[in-house]
């Protein structure tokens, strides 16, 4: 019998080319005439923020930027973004980008109204609303916070902090494939393998509420990903690749939201935290060391998962189908280009203690992994990492 569960994600999805023109018709219902946008320098150099923008105030909104995301926001970011919202006023609130910024336009809609501070709703189900409206448009394959109720932000010098809340989950995720053509190679490799991370740790998850629902989309999640994301890499402008790694993005973000990640996510934070290291790439230098760790007292999640991604991995069996799941997903990594040790980031072996330390500070992740880890394991994880 299928064990009770919980599944919420995004009330409404818009996916498809060119569906960006569609922003002020969706929009304004939920935002009213007045909304913030949300976004990141780089983003500014594009040209989508520019026509975004030019979009919502042809039609008559009165459009508000803060551009001043960092990629693993700090709390003062957040909070001069929400001063940003309260002085325009705005009625609801648009984040246009990659994680960092979809992950602060939820904070400034929720923490906008003023009825809470950001110190206050760090954990799970510490928010209690309510919020501004809130439209998500992401311009990257990685992360899947348009359809998540998590924002993580980086407290203090390094360590990272999440806010999880069914009340941070947008009113409307636009997914435009054609945002992504310009992404350049690195990038489209480290969040392509961020995003089936979060479908292989949801299938696998040992909380409570992995089910069904989260386990399908995984496995679809890892359908389209597995066959895009080197052709992505590859060839920047294949849009049939790009429009399923957007699609396996979002599914992915789906599962992940419902039944959540686990020891990858929880040792790939802290070397974002102290070496600002993109979060995807940080994901992709732990992964296979530490499916390895999982695989030895529990390898049916990956196995069950390897033929989804790489089809011809369904002639084996068992134990030796999950190895070949996670070797095949390190050569991925590596034949993406992405840095393969801890060395190659001039991480050194003196701080590894410190990062197993860190890690373990991630209690609510690490619950979730299918195998429990210590600090020792960590270090043991880290040190074979690097």
């Amino acid at each position: 019998m299928t064990a009770p569960f919980t599944f919420n994600t995004t009330r409404s999805v818009r996916f498809g080319a060119g569906v960006l023109g569609e922003l002020p018709a969706l929009a304004l219902p939920l935002t009213g005439p007045r909304v913030l946008i949300v976004t990141d320098p780089g983003m500014m150099g594009t040209g989508i923020v520019d026509l975004a923008v030019g979009l919502l105030r042809d039609a008559g909104l009165e459009t508000t930027l803060f551009a001043d995301v960092q990629a693993d926001p700090p709390e003062a970011v957040v909070l001069a973004a929400v001063d940003a919202a309260r002085e325009a006023r705005a009625g609801g609130i648009i984040g246009l980008g990659g994680g960092s910024s979809l992950d602060v336009a939820k904070l400034v809609a929720l923490l906008a109204p003023g009825m809470e501070a950001l110190a206050d709703v760090y954990g799970v189900g510490k928010a209690r609303g309510p919020r501004l409206p809130l439209v998500l448009i992401p311009t990257t394959s990685g992360t899947g916070s348009e359809v998540t109720p998590i924002s993580i932000v980086t407290t203090g010098a390094a360590e990272k902090m999440g806010v999880v809340s069914p009340h941070l989950i947008p009113d409307l995720a636009l997914l435009d494939p054609e945002l992504t053509l310009g992404l350049p190679p690195h990038v489209t490799a480290a969040t392509g393998i961020d995003a089936m991370v979060h479908a292989i740790e949801a299938y696998a998850s040992a909380s409570p509420n992995n089910n069904p629902v989260s386990r399908a989309l995984a496995c679809e999640a890892l359908r389209l990903m597995g066959g895009a994301l080197l052709r992505a890499v590859r060839d920047g402008s294949d849009a049939a690749a790009r429009a399923d790694m957007l699609l396996g993005s979002m599914l992915a973000g789906q599962a992940f939201a419902n039944s959540p990640v686990a020891a990858v996510h929880a040792l790939a934070y802290p070397l974002g935290g102290h070496f600002h290291i993109p979060h995807g790439l940080s994901n992709a230098l732990v992964l296979p060391h530490v499916l390895r760790f999982n695989a030895v007292v529990a390898p049916a999640p990956y196995a069950e998962l390897a033929p989804h991604a790489f089809p011809d991995l369904a002639a084996l069996d068992g134990q030796e189908r999950a190895a070949a799941f996670i070797e095949r997903l390190a050569t991925l990594s590596a034949d993406c280009g992405l840095p393969q040790r801890l060395r190659d980031m001039d991480i050194s072996a003196e701080v590894l203690p410190r990062l197993a330390r860190d890690a373990m500070n991630q209690t609510r992740l690490l619950v979730n992994n299918p195998r429990p880890l210590t600090e020792a394991d960590a270090l043991a994880i880290y040190t074979a990492a690097h």
